[in-house]
């Protein structure tokens, strides 16, 4: 038991990607896919949008966003780390709810940044540490 915990951490990063590359045809099991339960939105400026841009409209967009946040649609909120935009988790349970939430932004509604969208749930290999009788 004392080596079962080191073991299931040393497997979780391809059992991380093996759950990233489930689908009907992968041979995943769909219990290994994860119930949505918030959606990782990464925001960059558009190829060629200017700093200026941004910094006319940036003022509303943080108003806007702190509603957001105080509203709960916004769970957590970061700068990326290579300053090319911010990454936001957003209390969605589908890319299209996020989009939807995402898009009511000034900088969106302007069309000055690009989004991806990236569905988040549990990491669902942690099921082997409950037993054979969760995992199913």
């Amino acid at each position: 038991m004392k080596f079962m915990i080191p073991l299931l951490m040393a497997g979780l990063p391809a059992a991380a990607v093996a759950q990233s590359q489930s689908g009907g045809a992968s041979g995943v099991p769909s219990v290994a896919i994860p119930k949505t339960t918030e959606v990782l939105v990464i925001e960059t400026p558009k190829q060629g949008v200017t700093p200026q841009q941004i910094m006319a409209v940036i003022l509303e967009e943080i108003r806007a966003t702190v509603k957001l946040y105080l509203d709960g649609k916004i769970r957590q909120w970061y700068s990326r780390g290579d300053g090319k935009g911010v990454v936001f988790l957003v209390d969605a349970k589908t890319e299209d709810e996020a989009k939807a939430i995402i898009e009511t932004l000034p900088l969106a509604k302007e069309q000055l940044m690009d989004h991806q969208y990236i569905p988040v749930g549990p990491l669902m290999p942690l099921r082997a540490l409950l037993g054979p009788a969760a995992q199913q």
